[in-house]
């Protein structure tokens, strides 16, 4: 049994990276770590070229998630311009590096851009043992964060509240199951029930012991998502575990209040 703080992403459009090859930019199905932390690192307002408080952050969480509805993959034929590469010079802004050299000078950068479409992810974070942050700490930051919050790309806003909870002292299954739409007002329905198809299943992700789901026969994979150097975009392997149930009852869990 852990404390977890545990929020709802939901988006029209999301993008959870996974490794590039050539021009093509695949997408997970659930969050990345590497995005999770994203996320959290910009509501604490840490800046990317931070790297002690990027470690420190790395080190402080694990995270799990579960995807609650069925997503639609959209792929994006996109196209960008690129200078040609110049070591001399660190540009501030892209319009800066495109207007200082000359049109033929540009080169132009083909790819597939794919997105996860109309889906709800539960995530939930747990601290590690030397953690450098706290709980509630972090869900103050998701409740006014310093930077503007998407999920896996800039283009990619949030589309419904984070609704960041506390819970105290329940199972990993406990947190990631937690009933969001009863603290939204009843008279209202609930976003999933009227813009979102109907899911009977769920997938769990999530980092540590495997048996945090007992009498679950869990898949365990090694994606490259866990960010080791921002400036490099250096990634490492991780071990995750995966199961896909059908829905469960939800639990009553103990919510410590804000």
């Amino acid at each position: 049994m852990k404390d977890y703080l545990v929020f709802r992403l939901y988006g029209p459009m999301a993008s959870w990276g996974q490794p590039a090859v050539g021009g093509d930019r695949a997408t997970a199905i659930a969050p990345t770590r590497s995005a999770v932390l994203g996320l959290l690192g910009a509501a604490l307002g840490i800046k990317r070229d931070d790297a002690q408080q990027l470690d420190a952050l790395h080190s402080s969480v694990q995270v799990a998630t579960k995807q609650v509805t069925p997503t639609s993959l959209l792929r994006d034929y996109h196209t960008s311009q690129v200078p040609s590469r110049n070591n001399k010079y660190v540009y501030r802004t892209r319009k800066n590096e495109l207007l200082d050299e000359p049109k033929e000078k540009l080169n132009t950068i083909l790819s597939t851009r794919d997105y996860r479409c109309d889906g709800i992810w539960i995530v939930a974070i747990s601290l590690t043992k030397n953690s450098l942050f706290g709980l509630d700490q972090l869900k103050k930051a998701l409740i006014k964060p310093v930077y503007v919050l998407s999920l896996g790309r800039k283009s990619c806003p949030l589309a419904a509240p984070l609704l960041p909870m506390l819970l105290t002292a329940v199972s990993l299954r406990e947190a990631l199951d937690y009933p969001f739409s009863s603290i939204i007002d009843s008279d209202k329905p609930h976003l999933d029930a009227i813009w979102l198809r109907p899911n009977t299943l769920s997938t769990y992700t999530w980092e540590g012991s495997v048996d945090e789901f007992p009498g679950e026969t869990a898949l365990t994979t090694h994606p490259w998502d866990d960010p080791i150097n921002r400036d490099r975009w250096q990634f490492k392997q991780r071990t995750m575990h995966q199961i896909t149930v059908h829905q469960i009852t939800r639990h009553q869990v103990k919510v410590e209040e804000a």
